[in-house]
């Protein structure tokens, strides 16, 4: 009995001296790089590579790299005798599961967005492509006129106003981002964001807030789609795999640290 004793404290003794050493500094660096080494940068500030316009072969005018940010300069852009559309999209790889992380800035009045599994060959990627909205959500409906455009959609009361699907961080016209998690920062401040797209769930986040996640293609998501903006629009939405698209709206914007990793 005493042996038996003696023997399961040494048992115990062994066990405890096998706890897991702490991981060395060499260690937790390789673990960073490793997972680092998951992202593709789409936009590093050095290169336009990969990017063209929606339907074209080359950027259209007015998107460039200033500062190593790309941007939309209006003045650039709006003077130029071009007549095709101005949105733009990675098209050097498609992507279906995702994680897509950016920074962003709009100025007073704003208005742009980032698109994902677009598709070519339709007038633009809001036909086909569901969009993260990005949005001067204090001022955009002062400066623009919104009334004839949401009277259009079916919104009677106070037409005027920027509605809540149409708000920063909302998948534009379907679902509304939760106003009490989302923090915008100013005009003219930087803003991040993060798209994670699965079959299962779909995760918006601004700021470091997770603002609004939904499940793609269900029985809810067909239901928001077949009664709002995109009930005439047959391709809105169904495809799963497809191109990253920035959008011009007319307005400056400002990217920059776009990345991306396959999940």
């Amino acid at each position: 009995m005493k042996n038996t004793f003696l023997n399961l404290i040494t048992l115990l003794l062994l066990l405890c001296s096998c706890k897991t050493e702490p991981k060395t500094e060499v260690e937790t660096k390789s673990a960073q790089t490793e997972k680092e080494a998951d992202w593709i940068y789409l936009f590093d500030g050095s290169t336009t590579a990969g990017w063209r316009a929606y339907n074209g072969e080359a950027l259209p005018p007015g998107w460039v790299i200033k500062n190593k940010e790309l941007t939309f300069d209006t003045e650039l852009g709006l003077e130029q005798d071009y007549e095709g559309g101005k949105d733009i999209i990675y098209g050097a790889e498609e992507f279906d599961n995702f994680e897509l992380s950016l920074e962003w800035k709009l100025p007073e009045g704003g208005n742009s967005g980032i698109f994902y599994h677009v598709k070519e060959g339709y007038g633009g990627p809001p036909e086909v492509a569901p969009e993260y909205q990005l949005i001067d959500d204090e001022n955009y409906a002062r400066i623009h006129d919104l009334t004839a455009y949401n009277k259009s959609l079916g919104y009677t009361h106070k037409p005027e106003e920027l509605k809540p699907l149409q708000r920063t961080a909302s998948d534009y016209a379907m679902h509304p981002a939760d106003t009490l998690q989302k923090k915008l920062n100013p005009v003219g401040e930087w803003n991040t964001s993060k798209i994670v797209f699965t079959p299962e769930k779909v995760e918006h986040w601004l700021n470091g807030q997770m603002v609004l996640s939904f499940v793609p293609w269900d029985d809810a998501w067909y239901e928001r789609k077949n009664s709002d903006k995109w009930k005439n629009s047959e391709d809105y939405g169904k495809f799963k795999k497809g191109y990253i698209g920035l959008q011009d709206h007319a307005s400056p914007i400002w990217f920059r640290n776009i990345k991306i990793r396959k999940l």
